[in-house]
């Protein structure tokens, strides 16, 4: 069995960080065998390299290695590439053509960003890992094939298996073995050896003299969070190679190169975009709705048991003038109301008992005890059902009539949903 060192100077991986070497380790360990293989990591950190490391030091190393991309062949051709098709299956289809799973018979197929394959060509891949049987494209002949499934993803498979992106039985025939890549960001103490590597190569591919990085270039390369991990650190080294005339880099010039370089890397509160369908925008406006209309009735609950307490609107006035300006009317501030009620009518208590006096010849009205209360014209108010069915044909609209769908975005069951529809004949 070869050694870890030995490993790294053949497929000319650099770095000496602990997880970088378990997973060479793994690779090493489980090359011999024929068992499929899950690797795991960030875009960018050298996910193809494990699975050349495995098929080379396997039993099946003099037959074909096939890499295939599956997130960038089209959903409709997809499984004529892996499995094949027969003529005249689709239309195009003028003559038969071998997939890439009969052309590897005997090898080892890589399938990169496994985490993109369609659901229907999930079920076929389940049915080869299970017992080497496929089906052409537009045939009925099943075929047989022995091939090694080495596969390798960049997105959180649980998440993608939670929201019914990729069936959990296929992800546990993949990851017999997980192999997992650490990021870059991870590494401090390589990334300076990939930069000197990758400058050292392209001094050599451009004939040109190798740059060099200052101290404090260096500090600000080992500080920066490398998203594009070491993809985006050889096209820096790179880029730099070409452009620079001074081949000593400082700090200020490395950061010309990197994105948001000069950004803190302090932890932040970051806002999470909403959704289109997740209807935030309109569960604040009932939300507010709602919370307003609580605060007005908890102020009317004050101001009537001040009046049954004292029995005196006189002096509940005196002491609540602001409060029965905020209830009942205010020239800054809008309120809506469905009837136009005093504040007797509307706190139902009995008009005060005026005592009865002799009757003089020149009698002044009744002084107006809330004369500060404006008449306001009566507005349309927020109708909550209203708003319940414009939730329900908006979520209707965005899911294309499935209701099953619609259901979750409301956080309703699909019955209520059913008997919402009917109920406002939607």
């Amino acid at each position: 069995m070869e050694s870890v060192q030995s490993i790294k100077q053949r497929f000319e991986l650099i770095g000496n960080d602990v997880k970088l070497n378990r997973a060479i380790e793994k690779a090493i360990q489980v090359a011999p065998t024929d068992i499929s293989v899950l690797v795991t990591g960030e875009s960018g950190v050298g996910k193809e390299s494990i699975p050349k490391i495995i098929h080379s030091l396997s039993h099946r190393k003099h037959a074909k290695y096939i890499a295939v991309n599956c997130g960038a062949i089209p959903e409709g051709t997809i499984d004529s590439e892996l499995f094949g098709h027969e003529k005249g299956a689709f239309t195009g289809a003028t003559q038969t053509r071998s997939g890439y799973f009969e052309v590897a018979d005997g090898g080892t197929i890589f399938l990169d960003e496994v985490g993109e394959l369609p659901l229907t060509t999930q079920v076929r891949l389940l049915r080869v890992l299970e017992n080497g049987e496929f089906l052409k494209v537009g045939s009925s002949q099943v075929q047989k094939t022995d091939v090694r499934i080495v596969a390798a993803t960049n997105i959180n498979m649980f998440e993608a298996i939670k929201k019914e992106k990729f069936r959990e039985d296929l992800y546990y025939r993949l990851s017999t073995v997980e192999i997992h890549l650490p990021p870059l960001r991870d590494r401090r103490e390589d990334i300076h050896l990939l930069f000197r590597k990758f400058a050292s190569d392209f001094g050599q591919k451009y004939k040109m003299p190798t740059i060099r990085l200052e101290e404090d270039a260096v500090n600000l390369l080992l500080k920066y969070r490398w998203p594009g991990n070491i993809r985006q650190l050889r096209n820096i080294a790179e880029q730099i190679s070409v452009l620079e005339e001074n081949r000593s880099i400082s700090a200020a010039t490395l950061s010309s190169y990197l994105p948001d370089a000069n950004s803190s890397n302090l932890p932040a509160v970051i806002e999470q975009s909403r959704k289109e369908g997740d209807f935030s925008n309109e569960r604040e406006i009932l939300y507010k709705v709602l919370f307003d209309m609580k605060g007005d009735l908890n102020d009317l609950k004050k101001l009537t048991l001040e009046l049954l307490k004292d029995n005196d609107s006189n002096k509940v006035q005196r002491e609540n003038e602001g409060l029965i300006r905020k209830i009942y009317g205010n020239q800054q501030q809008e309120e809506d109301i469905e009837h136009e009620e005093t504040p007797a009518e509307l706190l139902h208590l009995p008009e005060p008992v005026v005592e009865a006096s002799a009757p003089t010849t020149s009698q002044q009205p009744p002084e107006d005890r809330y004369h500060f209360a404006e008449e306001i014209e009566e507005e349309e108010t927020l109708s909550l059902q209203e708003k319940e069915i414009e939730l329900i044909k908006k979520s209707l609209e965005r899911n294309k009539g499935k209701r099953k769908a619609a259901a979750a975005e409301l956080g309703i069951s699909e019955r209520t949903l059913y008997r919402k529809i009917k109920q406002y004949d939607l």
